[in-house]
């Protein structure tokens, strides 16, 4: 049996994760007009903060694998309300840009560490379903957080979106304490990515994430402004937030499928993202078309790094660890890479960011005869 309050614990943990890192797409006008820079200087907040991510994953896990599992936790939890409580009260751009770093950091360390702490807490038959509990707060962020955060950056400042991450921090902090079990420092040998990147199928997996991660956050990171240009800034909130519910239903729709068709998973999370993507700039502002196209976005979205991660410990196997910090160096690279990206095409007007983002999604399939898939996932290694 799973032990539930200590995998929704690491689940919130997630959860505030994720929330952290994409916020600002959903506040980056208030933001941007509130702190007296342009929009696309708004969007660098998530571009340092998904850099930091990938520069530190692999060697910031490294140096903390003999760091007691629940004494890093709590760390990293401090850490998270702290830098938005900094956020939440400054009005320096540079002060929010360095704490936006130093999030980045500490998320990077929280993927890994959430990942293998709750392969820890069960049983080797029970480690996929803890995994997939645990990274559950993926999706609920886009589902829930995300719309939230920006209804309430709306309705009142966005520096209250920060403030109310940073109180979260405080009960999550009680409930880490109380429910999750304390497990030893881990002893094992240092990740070797460029031995697991060797790996054959690996590196066109690899391609895959970051291509696919590149193009979302291209049009993700200014959906707000690509919105104002089909005059349709009213439908922000009510468009994250049906994408954040296609997540949700994307999620659970790979989790059954994704063991029996690994690769047809793939090439449909990279397919109707970008049929999603073009649709939102095809929809001339009309809020169903609006609204739709978001629904598809998400279904899309919400599925694809789960199945990344599958295929990734698939192909890896043993060394399934040096796998996966590659896949989160890969993927918060291209989060950085998409809204810089972003940022530079959006003065030349906003309706290019869906095409170009769309065209990148694509590039994949190009390559992924490549992806080879010689068994079936094993339910306890697939996340």
């Amino acid at each position: 049996m799973l032990p539930l309050p200590a995998l929704l614990a690491l689940t919130t943990t997630v959860f505030l994760g994720c929330l952290t890192e994409v916020l600002p797409a959903g506040l980056l006008l208030g933001m941007s007009a509130d702190l007296g820079v342009s929009p696309s200087a708004t969007g660098q907040l998530v571009t340092v903060y998904a850099i930091t991510t990938a520069l530190t994953a692999i060697p910031l896990t490294t140096a903390t694998l003999r760091v007691p599992r629940k004494h890093l936790l709590v760390a990293l939890i401090i850490g998270f309300l702290l830098t938005n409580l900094v956020i939440a009260v400054s009005s320096s751009y540079p002060l929010i840009l360095a704490a936006r770093v130093v999030s980045g950091a500490l998320t990077g360390v929280m993927w890994s560490l959430v990942a293998g702490y709750a392969m820890r807490l069960v049983p080797p038959g029970l480690t996929g379903r803890a995994l997939a509990v645990a990274m559950s707060g993926t999706p609920i962020g886009f589902a829930l957080g995300v719309p939230a955060g920006t209804a309430l950056g709306e309705l009142a400042d966005w520096r209250w979106a920060f403030a109310v991450m940073a109180l979260i921090t405080v009960p999550l902090l009680a409930w880490v304490l109380v429910a999750v079990p304390a497990v030893p420092a881990d002893p094992a040998r240092p990740t070797r990515p460029l031995a697991a990147s060797r790996l054959p199928g690996m590196r066109p997996v690899l391609a895959t994430v970051a291509l696919f991660s590149l193009g979302h956050n291209v049009a993700y990171t200014y959906i707000g402004p690509v919105l104002v240009g089909l005059d349709s800034a009213r439908m922000l909130g009510a468009a994250l937030l049906v994408f954040g519910c296609g997540t949700v239903v994307g999620l659970v729709a790979v989790g059954a499928a994704l063991d029996r068709h690994p690769r047809a998973v793939l090439l449909t999370c990279t397919g109707m993202t970008a049929a999603a993507i073009v649709l939102i700039g095809l929809s001339d502002g009309v809020p169903g078309l609006v609204l739709a196209s978001a629904c598809l976005w998400g279904l899309a979205f919400g599925g694809a790094p789960t199945a990344f991660q599958a295929v990734t410990a698939l192909l890896a196997g043993t060394t399934a660890d040096a796998a996966q910090s590659l896949t989160i160096a890969a993927w918060n690279g291209a989060v950085a890479g998409g809204a810089l990206i972003g940022g530079l095409l959006l003065p030349l007007g906003t309706f290019l960011l869906p095409w170009c983002a769309a065209f990148v999604i694509l590039l994949p399939v190009l390559f992924s005869r490549r992806v080879v898939l010689s068994a079936r996932a094993d339910p306890s290694r697939v996340a």
